[in-house]
């Protein structure tokens, strides 16, 4: 795989990819080679995993006050009506 096409896989994983880049990754799964095919898929599977692990090591937990505020909220807000 070339830089940009690691870049482009970094993107999906991340799920910045607009359509052209859409249409790409498609074109590389559907028409190019299987090594090339085989490093993509790898390539996102190790993003992925890579970025579940971070989110997992920086996870913060809510403040305590989250749910008494969010309860507040909800109540305060007008029910909605059937139509």
């Amino acid at each position: 795989m070339n830089e940009s096409q690691i870049d482009l896989a970094h993107a999906v994983a991340l799920g910045l990819i607009d359509d052209e880049d859409h249409h790409t990754i498609q074109t590389i799964i559907d028409t190019e080679d299987p090594t090339l095919c085989t490093e993509l898929r790898r390539e996102l599977r190790t993003t992925r995993a890579t970025l579940a692990l971070l989110s997992e090591i920086t996870a913060t937990p809510p403040p305590p006050s989250l749910r008494t505020r969010l309860l507040a909220a909800i109540e305060a807000e007008d029910p909605p009506v059937a139509s």
